[in-house]
């Protein structure tokens, strides 16, 4: 019998920064939201389970907009052994990650980066190319 296989391409229709800081995730919401004028609420963690590892929780905080969303999430965290764990593993050194998806194009990623840039607490603000990333398949989040 013959075998068929389902091949997925996902959309990757967001970008993406990655913020370098050593605030808890309640401060980093906080800090984005004062400098960037957002209402960012915290929700439930976003729960990763791979074949091979055990079950990750990513703490998210969201707003949602009315044609995408920004969301922030946090890179590093504790799986269900104990053990640290990183959303993008390639990129242990990023701190937190914010999505935008914004389907007007209303909202310039540049200015969002020239804004965190002046935040003291916030040492780096990269923007990065999600189409690059090897695990970006983590930040699919639907």
């Amino acid at each position: 019998m013959k075998k068929v296989k389902l091949q997925i391409d996902h959309t990757y229709d967001f970008e993406i920064l990655g913020l370098v800081s050593p605030v808890k995730d309640y401060k980093m919401a906080w800090l984005v939201n004062r400098e960037l004028d957002l209402d960012l609420m915290k929700t439930d963690d976003l729960e990763i389970e791979f074949v091979s590892d055990p079950l990750m929780k990513i703490s998210q905080y969201f707003l949602s907009l009315p044609h995408g969303y920004v969301q922030l999430l946090k890179n590093k965290a504790v799986n269900s052994t104990h053990q640290v764990a990183y959303l993008i593993p390639e990129l242990k050194y990023m701190d937190y990650f914010l999505l935008v998806q914004d389907g007007t194009f209303q909202i310039n990623i540049n200015t969002f980066v020239s804004k965190l840039a002046k935040v003291p607490f916030i040492q780096n603000v990269m923007k990065l190319d999600v189409t690059k990333l090897k695990s970006k398949e983590n930040l699919l989040t639907y």
